[in-house]
C-alpha cells in the first residue's frame, strides 16, 4: 500500500457515453495504481494510502445495480482504515460520489456534479479543486479526452501537489473491454505538459488504430489501408510526431535558454489556449459572417472625394 497524494477526476462523457479518469502526481507511476474503468459500469479513482480493492469491489457493486454513494459506502465499509482514503466514481449514467477520509494529508477535498467527480489531497491548496471543477464544468462542447486533459492543466496550474511533479495518466473506456486511450507520463520533471503532448502524438497515430480494431460482438475486419501505411512509416516520420533534435524555437532563434521544467510549464499554459484555437479553425462561420479579405492595396486607393477634388 502506498501513499499517493495526487489530484485526480472522474468522468462521463453525456454525449459518447466514454468513461474516464485523469490523474497526477508526485510519485511514480500514478496511472498504474489509481484508475480503475469497467466498460458500461463506471469509472473510480483511489489515492492517498491507496487501497486499490475498494476500486474493485465498488465497480463489482455497480454492476449489481447499486447507487454510486450505496457502492462507495459499502466498499468502505469492509476496509479498516477508510479514514486514510480518497476515492471519486462516475456511474454509467454520470452520477457521481467521493470520499475523502479525515486520515488524508491536508489540503484534501472533493466535488461532485453532473457527470464527475473531482479530487485531491496533499494540495497547494483548496483552490486546486475549484480550478479543476470551473475546468470541466466550463468544457461541455469538447471531447471527454480535452476535457480531462483541460482539468489537470488546471489543477496543476492552480499549484497541483504541493511537493512536486512526477507523474500523470489519462484512461478513457468507450464501450469496449479495452481502453480508448490509456496514457502514461513518468518521472518526468513536467508531467501534465508532457501529457498534453503524448495526447498530440496519441490523437494522430493511437487513436486511428484503436478505431480499427475488432469490436465486440462485431467481425475483427483489418485496418483501413491510410492507417496501415502510417504504421508502417518510422515513428518520427508519422503525423503528429515530434523529434528529438528538432529546431527550438526559444533556444536557436531568440536566443533564449530556459529550463526544460520551465518551458514545459509554460507550454502548459498555453495549451488550452492552442485547443480553443485548433476548435475555432475548425468551425465553419461563412454563414454567420462573410469572409474578411486582406488587400494590401486599400489604404492607397483614391477614396471618392479625393477623385472629385482631381477633377
Amino acid at each position: 500500500m502506498a501513499e499517493l497524494n495526487t489530484f485526480s477526476i472522474a468522468a462521463r462523457c453525456s454525449r459518447t457515453g466514454q468513461l474516464g479518469v485523469a490523474v497526477a502526481s508526485a510519485v511514480p507511476a500514478v496511472g498504474s495504481l489509481c484508475p480503475y474503468i469497467r466498460s458500461g459500469i463506471g469509472a473510480v479513482t483511489t489515492q492517498s494510502w491507496v487501497n486499490p480493492y475498494l476500486a474493485a469491489r465498488i465497480l463489482d457493486g455497480l454492476a449489481e445495480g447499486q447507487a454510486p454513494d450505496a457502492a462507495l459506502a459499502a466498499s468502505l465499509a469492509t476496509d479498516d482504515r477508510p479514514d486514510l482514503r480518497q476515492l471519486g466514481l462516475v456511474d454509467a449514467r454520470g452520477t457521481g460520489a467521493a470520499w475523502t477520509g479525515a486520515g488524508c494529508t491536508q489540503a484534501a477535498g472533493h466535488r461532485t456534479g453532473p457527470g464527475y467527480a473531482v479530487q485531491g489531497n496533499m494540495l497547494a491548496s483548496p483552490g486546486v479543486i475549484d480550478a479543476m471543477v470551473l475546468a470541466f464544468e466550463g468544457s461541455a462542447g469538447c471531447d471527454l479526452d480535452e476535457r480531462l486533459m483541460r482539468v489537470l492543466e488546471a489543477g496543476d496550474a492552480a499549484g497541483g501537489d504541493r511537493r512536486g511533479k512526477q507523474s500523470a495518466a489519462l484512461r478513457i473506456v468507450a464501450g469496449e473491454e479495452y481502453p480508448l486511450l490509456d496514457l502514461r507520463v513518468d518521472e518526468h520533471a513536467a508531467p501534465v505538459a508532457e501529457l498534453r503532448r503524448v495526447l498530440g502524438v496519441a490523437r494522430r497515430q493511437l487513436v486511428p488504430f484503436v478505431a480499427g480494431m475488432p469490436r465486440k460482438g462485431g467481425p475483427a475486419g483489418a485496418l483501413p489501408d491510410d492507417v496501415v501505411a502510417m504504421l508502417l512509416e518510422p515513428p518520427g516520420k508519422r503525423p503528429g510526431a515530434t523529434q528529438a533534435g528538432a529546431p527550438d524555437p526559444i533556444r536557436d532563434v531568440i536566443g533564449l535558454r530556459q529550463e526544460p521544467a520551465r518551458i514545459a510549464h509554460l507550454l502548459a499554459q498555453f495549451a488550452p489556449v492552442l485547443a480553443e484555437i485548433e476548435t475555432l479553425r475548425s468551425l465553419d462561420l461563412a454563414q454567420i459572417h462573410p469572409p474578411i479579405v486582406f488587400d494590401p492595396s486599400l489604404p492607397y486607393r483614391p477614396m471618392p472625394h479625393d477623385r472629385r477634388a482631381h477633377d
